[in-house]
């Protein structure tokens, strides 16, 4: 009676580690580690592809730059919509009717609090608009020198090529 006993309790310990993965659903945690580059998000890497696009700008046009600040959003937010078209707000870089970036000037917010100007880059729709990654680095740079040349009130070519 005692072997049998034995064989009992041994069974459940046995099939503990087939309990771990039960449904099916592989391993559990990160697959790589998070020193990696491959380890990094689509949103992180875009964020990281603006931030070079906009560093030779930066370097030409540092000082006039210093009250701009630049924000990324998955997509753009519609205020409002009528049936034949949707109306964009001012200062809005579109493509075939879609966003791809809006300089908000400097104000006031709804609660009285002044506000700096912005740059606001929508990730999505320039995403789709680039093949690849080099597409896109040069598509965020023509909109970033769009922009920025808006902000200015100069012509994009000066933003780019020229001297301040």
């Amino acid at each position: 009676m005692t072997t049998a006993r034995r064989t009992l309790r041994q069974s459940p310990a046995r099939r503990s580690p087939r309990r771990r993965d039960r449904r099916g659903r592989g391993l559990r945690g990160l697959l790589y580690p998070t020193t990696t580059p491959v380890a990094r998000t689509r949103a992180e890497k875009f964020d990281a592809l603006v931030l070079e696009a906009l560093e030779p700008i930066e370097l030409r046009w540092g000082s006039e730059l210093a009250d701009l600040d630049l924000a990324v959003d998955e997509v753009p937010e519609v205020e409002r919509t009528a049936p034949d078209e949707v109306s964009w707000a001012a200062g809005t870089l579109a493509d075939a009717g879609v966003p791809l970036a809006q300089l908000v000037p400097a104000g006031v917010d709804p609660d009285g609090i002044p506000s700096r100007a912005r740059i606001v880059v929508y990730r999505r729709p320039l995403e789709a608009r680039a093949k690849g990654g080099a597409e896109l680095a040069d598509l965020l740079h023509e909109v970033l020198v769009e922009q920025v040349a808006e902000y200015l009130n100069i012509e994009p070519d000066a933003v780019d090529g020229g001297a301040p």
